[in-house]
C-alpha cells in the first residue's frame, strides 16, 4: 500500500534517487531547458523551485544550502547571478512543462521543461497580449432598461432650461 507517501520514488533507492534529481536541476539551471520524462519532470519542479526560490536572496547562508542540494559551483553561481535576476520578481512558479508525445522505444510520456523566464518566443506572444480581464457578472440586467427609458423621456425638457448669462 501507498500511505503516506507524498512524492514520486521513480523506481529509484534514495541515494539514486537524489543524484537523478540533483543531476537533472543541474541542467535545467545550465541549459535553461531539457527533455525528459514527465514523471521525472514533475518531480524536478518539486525539487528546483525551493533552490530558485532560495537563490532571490543572495547571502552566504542560501548558497551553502544550494550547493548542499548542487554540489556544482557552476550551477550555484548560474542560478544565483542571470537565473535570480530574471525571477526577482516573479512570486513562484518558476519552471512549465510541456508535454511532447510518447517516446519511440518504450511509450513514457515526454515532457520538456523549462525555466518560465528564459523562452523569448513567449515573452513576446505574453507581452503583445496584456489586455485588461473584466469580471462577469451573474445578475440580472432587468433593472437596467428601465433605469435607462427614463432619462430619454425627460431628454426634451433639457433644452427648454437654459439659463441666461448673468450680469455681475
Amino acid at each position: 500500500m501507498r500511505h503516506n507517501k507524498k512524492f514520486n520514488h521513480l523506481g529509484r533507492k534514495k541515494g539514486h534517487r537524489d543524484a537523478l534529481l540533483m543531476n537533472l536541476t543541474i541542467s535545467l539551471i545550465m541549459h535553461k531547458r531539457i527533455n525528459t520524462t514527465l514523471a521525472k519532470a514533475k518531480a524536478l519542479r518539486i525539487y528546483a523551485e525551493p533552490l530558485i526560490t532560495r537563490s532571490k536572496t543572495d547571502d552566504m547562508t542560501n548558497r551553502r544550502l544550494v550547493f548542499s542540494y548542487l554540489q556544482n559551483k557552476e550551477a550555484v553561481k548560474e542560478l544565483f547571478g542571470v537565473v535570480a535576476e530574471k525571477v526577482a520578481e516573479r512570486p513562484g512558479g518558476y519552471t512549465r512543462i510541456l508535454k511532447t508525445g510518447h517516446r519511440l522505444g518504450d511509450n513514457a510520456e515526454m515532457a520538456m521543461i523549462e525555466l518560465v523566464d528564459f523562452n523569448e518566443n513567449m515573452l513576446e506572444a505574453a507581452g503583445g497580449k496584456k489586455e485588461k480581464s473584466t469580471r462577469r457578472s451573474r445578475r440580472k440586467k432587468s433593472a437596467a432598461p428601465a433605469e435607462a427609458a427614463a432619462p430619454v423621456a425627460e431628454a426634451p425638457e433639457a433644452p427648454a432650461a437654459e439659463e441666461a448669462p448673468k450680469a455681475e
